[in-house]
């Protein structure tokens, strides 16, 4: 992999730690479970979209853009940490927030992300359900002055391969950990949304020789068009760093099966499981993202896909601050219901 040859600013504190969750494996009487804590990443309470931001922020410069823009749903991780990282670099940010749940109160409209977007200093603008956000953000960077001369373009999640380059970077950072401790690691658990990490993780697992097995919990999407969409990001990510092999199809697995009603919509089961890490270990998933996938997980577990003796290593993306916009979801009323 050429990762060093691609343009690139430092925003993440990496390498983030890898742990073992040792009450909620003893619980769970199957697999050992590790967690991947890219949640630690720094930047507005962190998350895995440091990663991808280190290169895109890197071009940017490199381009010479004094302003960035992205888009995203409401409780958007990728438009926060965004907004943090040109902060930092002292660029104009501006963030486009797509109402995909249809929610219509304070909370979620104006707390969490929103608040951090704001306080960071991005210029927050709003649309309603599009069917194509990008041509969406192509319209508010061509309405800003300069336009796209001027303001560099950064897509839904970071998710393009000079994004994807910086989860080749952490499936890299990985396998070392891994190497050093002296772990066998057995599987890889992680959200599967817009599609960055994913595929960026099994582009830095080709580059790095490793056959870990990635299993994606969609978040939105059916499995059969998501597998296509990382599939799709997976091959240009490798491109992008330089690695001659190719992707195998055969190795791209999805799970659909724990989206509930929608995206951003918790579903039972996310709810329990981010209840069960918080009890059990003191570490705060999101109701969008790592929720479902821990969610995911905990149910491959009880079917037995992952069994007593083998490593399964949870990737945390981040994502907590979103919980501030779901209060009601987590009240005293819904747990004593559940």
């Amino acid at each position: 992999m050429n990762l060093d040859t691609l343009p690139r600013v430092r925003l993440a504190h990496l390498p983030t730690p890898l742990e073992p969750l040792e009450r909620l494996s003893a619980a769970l009487a199957g697999p050992e479970i590790w967690i991947k804590r890219d949640d630690c990443t720094g930047l507005a309470t962190g998350g895995n979209k440091a990663r991808k931001l280190e290169f895109l922020m890197g071009e940017a410069l490199a381009r010479g853009a004094e302003a960035v823009a992205t888009q995203g749903a409401v409780q958007s991780n990728h438009a926060r940490q965004t907004a943090a990282a040109a902060a930092r670099l002292g660029l104009e940010c501006h963030v486009l927030l797509e109402n995909r749940t249809g929610f219509a109160d304070t909370d979620y409209n104006e707390n969490g992300n929103v608040l951090l977007d704001r306080l960071c200093g991005a210029v927050v603008h709003r649309c309603e359900r599009r069917d194509d956000m990008d041509a969406a953000l192509d319209e508010l960077v061509a309405s800003l002055p300069g336009g796209a001369g001027r303001v560099y373009a950064i897509p839904g999640g970071g998710s393009n391969a000079v994004g994807a380059a910086g989860y080749a970077n952490a499936a890299a950072e990985l396998v070392g950990q891994a190497e050093t401790a002296g772990l066998g690691i057995d599987a890889i658990v992680l959200a599967s949304g817009s599609a960055g990490t994913h595929s960026g993780m099994l582009a830095g697992l080709l580059g790095a020789g490793s056959k870990i097995p990635v299993y994606g919990i969609s978040v939105r999407a059916e499995a059969a068009a998501q597998q296509a969409k990382v599939l799709d990001l997976a091959q240009a990510a490798a491109a992008h760093i330089g690695l001659g092999g190719q992707i195998d199809p055969a190795g791209i697995r999805v799970d659909d099966r724990f989206v509930g009603a929608g995206y951003g919509i918790p579903a039972d089961s996310t709810l329990e499981a981010v209840r069960t890490m918080a009890e059990m270990e003191g570490i705060l998933l999101d109701p969008v993202y790592t929720g479902k996938t821990f969610a995911g997980l905990l149910g491959l577990v009880r079917e037995g896909v992952f069994r007593a003796g083998q490593r399964v290593v949870f990737l945390h993306t981040g994502g907590s601050s979103a919980l501030f916009a779901y209060p009601a979801w987590f009240g005293a009323e819904r747990a004593q219901a559940a």
